[in-house]
């Protein structure tokens, strides 16, 4: 095999781990959001991966979610069927992040031995794993949270572990992009060009914090409260913004507040993304397809996020609003890619 074909098979492996990133973090959002992340309350990576076999393992584990606070203050009342339903979705998201990782390692020493990983970029590759590995830990940490005394988990986990996918799957991304086609050398960009990158690198790190912002929300419920667009329950800043002290705290536990910067940050990219996007029709004629679709599935993001709001986040809506969200990102990094390259 040659080698820009060597190049090519790594690229697309490469695509793949990353929708099977895209797969197991739609599977996660909706196990959020029917209640079923802490559902299982142990953590053993092999033998994990076995579903229970005999009623008898079905009665073992129920019994030991009938321990948390999750069962004792809120799911009393619970069958063995509706805990069935909760620890399949569990299970299924676990199960998919196992996969991702043979399927990222098995190939990996595969290339490895073959020859078509090599020297930099086999080590940066396999940084990708440690980093999958890291991401999983932080699931388990996540849901530790939510075993003591509040049946909830703690938002700043959800964000860490948001976040750890995205990063994961943006390298991948980038990465697999790069190996595809080249980017050229920024030497000798003029100085509309350097401005274009400054502001798709900007659209990165700010699509990023969009997401940490949006598990935010998700961690603490935000989004069942002022449930109106574009005013915020008739307000555009809602006057409970800065009610809790110390001032700082109200970036991470106030309803109010956590919404309100949600929302300015998608006002921020609807007006940058378009920019951006049109900075790319007059400068760079080969990066226009992903910049029409970037706009595109901006309005798509937007339009979700707005419907999500209003019918006070139901599961599919809000499983595909967080979708789109590693979409948008990805979009992101393709246009940044291909300014680079063209």
């Amino acid at each position: 095999m040659s080698s820009n074909n060597s190049q090519r098979a790594v690229a697309w492996w490469l695509f793949a781990c990353c929708a099977m990133v895209f797969v197991t973090m739609v599977v996660g959002g909706v196990t959020r959001l029917t209640h079923s992340g802490l559902s299982i309350v142990e953590w053993k990576p092999l033998i994990g991966a076995l579903p229970p076999l005999s009623h008898a393992d079905w009665l073992e584990l129920f019994a030991k979610y009938q321990q948390t606070p999750e069962f004792i203050k809120r799911n009393h009342d619970m069958t063995l069927d509706g805990f069935q339903f909760i620890f399949w979705w569990e299970w299924a998201h676990r199960l998919s992040g196992r996969l991702i990782g043979v399927v990222f390692f098995v190939p990996y020493v595969w290339f490895l031995l073959r020859g078509k990983l090599r020297g930099a970029l086999a080590a940066k590759v396999f940084g990708f794993f440690i980093l999958g590995g890291l991401q999983g830990a932080m699931g388990w940490y996540m849901v530790k949270s939510g075993l003591v005394d509040d049946p909830r988990v703690s938002q700043y986990r959800l964000a860490a572990h948001l976040g750890l996918a995205f990063l994961l799957f943006g390298l991948m991304f980038w990465t697999g992009l790069g190996m595809l086609q080249a980017r050229q050398a920024k030497v000798g960009a003029g100085d509309t060009a350097r401005t274009t990158r400054r502001l798709g690198n900007g659209l990165v790190a700010l699509v990023f914090i969009m997401v940490l912002s949006g598990a935010l929300v998700a961690g603490i419920h935000a989004g069942l409260a002022y449930n109106t667009f574009p005013l915020m329950n008739g307000n555009f800043v809602p006057p409970e913004i800065l009610m809790v002290e110390p001032l700082w705290l109200n970036f991470f536990t106030n309803m109010a507040t956590v919404q309100f910067d949600h929302r300015m940050i998608a006002w921020l990219l609807m007006g940058l993304i378009p920019w951006f996007s049109w900075r790319i029709w007059n400068e760079t004629p080969d990066a226009r397809p992903a910049a029409v679709l970037l706009t595109l599935w901006l309005a798509v993001q937007v339009s979700l996020g707005i419907a999500t709001l209003l019918l006070q986040v139901p599961v599919a809506l809000a499983a595909t609003h967080q979708a789109g969200a590693m979409v948008l990102f990805g979009l992101v990094l393709w246009a940044n890619h291909a300014i680079r390259r063209a």
